[in-house]
């Protein structure tokens, strides 16, 4: 066996001989970017061999300069003698302490209150059906000496009104110890449904009315879970964290494969229920002061993917033409089955999905958002680590998912990452010295730069003529910002090592835009695809909704500039928060949004953009900056003098 020291870490593991260095990081539980799940096409995973040996290759990623300070890739190093490794802060810290979104309480319960307020006036009723009892069973004795269980059920049908109850065997093995130490007073948790009550809880005494459920977002980048008081219908906490299934990929795809392998479902239902949920349940009970037993009902929404890692359903046939789904309607789940740390008998609800790629967290943002209400037409784009669109209003609804890729998240930039400390999430460049003015998440020193950061950059980037509207950098400015290669590829350095004490200087270049603009090109062309299947243009549109994690840093303007947005009037576009966390809580709390939510799932029109003709041709046209139909943008037009 090899040791292998993580000298950053203070964690010794050890390996056979040729596994390699991500892997045997992952099996210590240290957490390395990997964007790419070890295909060494992203480059983020370098880490530093201080001492002993490893068997790797030259990679593009991998610089002269890097290779002499002792700088490999972790996916492309065999271990074959006992080493010791650095991990770069970066690397270990960009999942946790993610800006997952902002505004604070009162912001977010500006968004919750807008789309319950359109549920309300759409006649949605606000009410569950779980409800909790005390009740006061009378003793038994020689006369009445029937069951533990008849006589709680003699109760429910004298006083309650149900004529059956149902219960687990949890339930029937608490009873008769916990009846007679509670002197037969006890407290019942239970769930209504037509003539049947079915116990979720048994109590002692009198423990009040207290019930609470747990809305889920279930992102490919990051989770956000929310308590919510089931009486009072309100929302009482949020807590959030990174995806901790990142570090098998950065996107659905990676995962989908990794799943394919030996236990790699298992690894990867671990990574979202016991290293990410569970955690943030656990905070969030401690924060409030909660006993999990009081969680008794979970509404959770993601993409079809995460839905499927979430339940661990085997998922590859996702990715496989003709794209098949294992599900699109989750099965009846209780808590105790995907192992949430909640009341073992909490009802789990999983959001309807609608196709491969248009998943429950589509169907949760499409309820919040009112698009099945509206009398307008209203265009619908959630900007994470997937692109998802939706376009119509209450007669119909056109759904279409793009291949974006994890640029949104800082994916395939060199130095792109999450928005987390570190990240530089706004810029402006002067146009005489060509000197950058960087917003900082954190007010910190910069690591690297996030999504809504480089859609700034390439904005600036434009108007201040840094580069052309094909990405290209113009090779005759005069700074030291501009460099080229030997190989003729520009790069712009946003933060030179000597600023800020870095190793390397924070640098965006060519191949990065050029990335960007792919992923911002798939946008724009899939929303154009998905009106022009109906017969339509942007021109009709009333109202265009943004939700996701980068839509709270996202510069409307500049998006519309680089070509990712439709130019279109200003007073149209909303940031809606995080919708698919809104569409949990509104389904949460009423049956009526969780029967509304089938609706929506059943009505909405999935357009696939791969078959779809002349798809291609509008995503090359897309990938110019703002596109090769300048007339499509014409404030930018004036805004760029063409």
């Amino acid at each position: 066996m090899i040791k292998v020291l993580f000298r950053s870490h203070d964690k010794e593991v050890y390996c056979n001989k040729g596994e390699l260095l991500l892997d045997v990081a992952r099996m210590a539980d240290i957490f390395i970017d990997a964007p790419c799940n070890g295909n060494v096409s992203c480059g983020k995973c370098k880490v530093k061999l201080l001492n002993g040996k490893v068997d790797t290759e030259k990679t593009r990623h991998i610089s002269d300069d890097e290779i002499k300070q002792g700088y490999v890739l972790a996916c492309n190093s065999k271990v074959v003698s006992d080493i010791e490794v650095d991990v770069p802060s970066k690397l270990s810290s960009s999942m946790y302490g993610m800006k997952i979104e902002g505004g604070g309480k009162e912001k977010d319960e500006a968004i919750f209150n807008r789309a319950k307020k359109i549920a309300e006036n759409h006649n949605l009723k606000f009410s569950t059906n779980i409800r909790k009892k005390y009740i006061e069973l009378s003793e038994p004795t020689l006369d009445d000496n029937i069951s533990d269980v008849d006589r709680i059920q003699r109760y429910v049908r004298h006083h309650l009104g149900y004529n059956e109850i149902d219960f687990r065997l949890d339930i029937l093995r608490k009873i008769p110890i916990l009846l007679r130490e509670s002197n037969f007073k006890v407290t019942l948790t239970y769930v209504k449904k037509k003539n049947k009550l079915t116990i979720i809880d048994i109590e002692p005494g009198d423990t009040g009315e207290s019930l609470y459920g747990i809305a889920i977002d279930i992102g490919t980048t990051s989770v956000v879970v929310c308590l919510v008081d089931l009486v009072e219908q309100v929302l009482i906490d949020k807590a959030s964290s990174g995806n901790a299934q990142i570090k098998y990929g950065a996107d659905v795809i990676n995962r989908i494969v990794f799943a394919t392998k030996k236990n790699g479902l298992d690894e990867l239902h671990k990574a979202i229920i016991h290293d990410t949920i569970n955690p943030l349940l656990h905070s969030i009970y401690e924060k409030n002061n909660i006993n999990r037993d009081d969680v008794i009902s979970v509404v959770a929404s993601g993409n079809t993917t995460m839905a499927s890692l979430f339940l661990g359903v085997y998922p590859d046939y996702l990715r496989r033409e003709p794209y098949i789904p294992p599900f699109l309607k989750s099965p009846k789940i209780m808590g105790e089955n995907v192992e949430l740390d909640v009341n073992p008998s909490a009802y789990v609800y999983l959001a309807p999905n609608v196709a491969s790629y248009v998943g429950g967290d589509i169907t949760a943002g499409v309820l919040s958002a009112g698009i099945w209400a509206s009398e307008e037409n209203v265009l619908f784009i959630d900007l994470g680590t997937n692109g998802e669109i939706v376009f119509g209003n209450q007669d119909f609804m056109m759904s279409c998912a793009c291949s974006a890729g994890p640029a949104f998240e800082g994916g395939g930039i060199r130095c792109g990452m999450r928005a987390s400390c570190g990240a530089i999430e706004n810029i402006k460049i002067n146009p005489v010295t060509f000197e950058p003015k960087l917003g900082i998440i954190g007010e910190c020193d910069p690591i690297g730069i996030c999504g809504s950061g480089i859609i700034d950059l390439i904005c600036q980037m434009i108007l201040t003529g840094v580069i052309d509207r094909r990405g290209k950098i113009q090779k005759e400015l005069n700074t030291p910002r501009i460099r080229f290669d030997e190989h003729g590829i520009g790069e712009y350095v946003l933060a030179f090592k000597d600023e800020y004490g870095l190793e390397n200087d924070i640098t965006v270049n060519e191949v990065d835009i050029d990335n960007f603009i792919r992923a911002k090109g798939a946008i724009y062309s899939g929303a154009s695809v998905l009106l022009e299947s109906l017969g339509m243009d942007f021109s009709v549109i009333d109202k265009v909704y943004i939700a996701g994690g980068i839509g709270n840093s996202l510069n409307i303007e500049n998006a519309i500039t680089i070509g990712l947005l439709p130019d279109v009037e200003r007073e149209k576009f909303q940031y809606i928060g995080n919708s698919s966390l809104v569409g949990s809580y509104l389904a949460l709390i009423s049956r009526d949004a969780k029967n509304k939510l089938e609706e929506i799932a059943s009505q909405m029109t999935y357009v696939e953009l791969s078959v779809y003709p002349g798809y291609m041709d509008e995503f090359v046209s897309a990938c110019f900056l703002p596109h090769t139909n300048i007339e499509n943008f014409p404030t930018v037009k004036d805004l760029l003098n063409v």
